[in-house]
């Protein structure tokens, strides 16, 4: 029994992903595995087997590794609800709100209950790869780190630094890593990968030569750009692609971007929709009138959300879309947006108050301070579908009562339909994921779609990257290295 873990130079190197395929090539070689991120800060996140939640790209790496996502594998989860402000979750659960002046007071504590959910897992598997967080370059949040350097030293953990060549200054980027961080965390690490290559890897090899002599760290190989990556689940931030060529003619489904914007990994299977666009409408555009369908998405802060989309003049556009017979979807706060009233009476989201909605659906929210979270299957547009419920509040009215959009298995309803069909709303995560809900909803706008199946993609996805990895990593050094020999 052993643990690995991957720290980067920076955010947004790939870590994410590295695990992800790492946890996949270990399990091809039958090993037993489990994925691990001591604190995570992400507003997208995914219900657990234990009834708790953890971030999406755990649940993903869960994935990988062929197990069920359990909320030890990322037992700090921060999900920002303010500038400043974040929901603070430990073990699956809410525990309160953290802000940014006590927040490394804070963390301190939450040492112990991480390194136990570590020893947990590491006692149930072969391996446990584990996933930092930022970089331990930065030196000036070391102190009561939990997340990097903090937790491998506290762990015994090795590691391995990624470095991201894509964006250039790679060389520096490990060597300079060397240099900063404390000498007893330095010698922590036990090597680099250099990630996101593009071209031959041959033109690196001086490259990758200077970074082992400068940091006296080993090399473990160099991984070219994964373009598979981009069928995985989304986590932490929303990748605006320009409009394509190949994309003028297709059905445009758009989603505005809202600050506190969450799941919208949810829409991601409407981006392998060859009948669809998906089209993510960033603050200071509007909503294109060509639209066939508008997706709210789920969000950490229903009312400011709301009053941000109100800012942005897209309410104005979207009961515009609407009067032209366009379709409106709306899922977990999104749902909440689409009812004539927000009542926060508990002050769970800020002021204790009310707010008035977009009215286009009758029924009308109270946000309590219970947070459901709970996996769920049923029927809805004819079609099946899984997922899960993760919201605080609860939602009632006369569209809900007379024409919920699902039947849930347990026997409860959920969500609402309008009296003319084109407003839709629901708490359900995950239900686009299901082809034949998703062809259903596609139909009504006009589009053919709901034939490709999200969980075989995204498995697929895995099994190529694992494949990547193996062609270019030294997989039985870090496998020996995770093993302490």
């Amino acid at each position: 029994m052993g643990g690995l873990m991957l720290q980067g130079t920076g955010s947004d190197v790939g870590k994410s992903v590295l695990v992800a395929g790492l946890c996949r090539a270990f399990a091809n070689r039958g090993l037993s595995v489990r994925p691990f991120k001591p604190q995570n800060m992400s507003n997208n996140a995914a219900v657990t087997v234990d009834g708790g939640e953890i971030g999406r790209a755990q649940a993903t790496q869960a994935i990988a590794a062929r197990v069920a996502p359990h909320s030890d594998m990322n037992p700090v989860l921060l999900k920002p609800q303010a500038d400043r402000t974040s929901q603070l979750i430990v073990r699956g659960q809410v525990r309160g709100t953290i802000g940014a002046g006590n927040f490394r007071e804070a963390r301190r504590p939450l040492l112990g209950e991480v390194l136990e959910s570590y020893h947990r897992l590491r006692a149930q598997c072969d391996v446990v790869v584990v996933e930092g967080a930022g970089s331990p370059a930065e030196i000036n949040l070391r102190a009561g780190d939990i997340a990097n350097m903090g937790f491998a030293r506290a762990a015994d953990v090795p590691v391995i630094l990624v470095g991201d060549i894509d964006r250039g200054g790679v060389i520096a980027a490990v060597a300079g890593t060397r240099a900063v961080i404390d000498p007893m965390d330095a010698a922590m690490i036990r090597g680099f990968i250099i990630n996101k290559f593009r071209g031959d890897p041959a033109l690196f090899d001086d490259g990758y030569r200077m970074i082992e002599s400068l940091s006296g760290w080993r090399g473990f190989g160099v991984v070219p750009w994964l373009k598979d990556a981009v069928r995985l689940p989304s986590e932490d931030a929303v990748i605006l692609e320009r409009r394509r060529n190949d994309d003028r003619g297709r059905l445009v489904v758009a989603c505005p971007i809202l600050p506190r914007i969450s799941n919208f990994d949810d829409l991601d299977p409407l981006r392998l929709e060859p009948d669809v666009e998906l089209l993510m409408v960033p603050p200071g555009r509007p909503i294109l009138a060509e639209a066939r369908l508008i997706v709210l998405a789920g969000s950490k802060a229903t009312i400011a959300d709301l009053a941000a989309l109100r800012a942005e003049g897209w309410d104005i556009d979207i009961l515009a879309h609407h009067r032209r017979g366009g379709a409106v979807l709306g899922l977990c706060g999104g749902y909440q947006m689409l009812g004539r009233r927000i009542a926060d009476p508990a002050g769970i989201e800020g002021p204790p108050g009310s707010v008035v909605g977009l009215g286009l659906l009758d029924v009308e929210t109270v946000l309590t301070p219970a947070k459901t979270l709970k996996a769920v299957a049923g029927t809805a547009l004819g079609g099946r579908f899984s997922g899960y419920e993760m919201h605080m509040g609860e939602t009632g009215g006369a569209d809900a009562a007379a024409r919920p959009f699902a039947r849930l298995d347990d026997g409860r309803a959920d969500g609402a339909l309008s009296a003319d069909g084109l407003v839709m709303g629901s708490y359900v995560h995950g239900l686009l994921a299901e082809p034949g809900l998703r062809g259903a909803l596609l139909a009504r706008i006009g589009a053919v779609g709901g034939g490709h199946d999200q969980a075989a993609a995204v498995d697929a996805a895995l099994d190529s990257i694992a494949a990547v990895l193996e062609a270019h990593l030294d997989i039985p050094a870090l496998i020996a290295l995770a093993q302490g020999h």
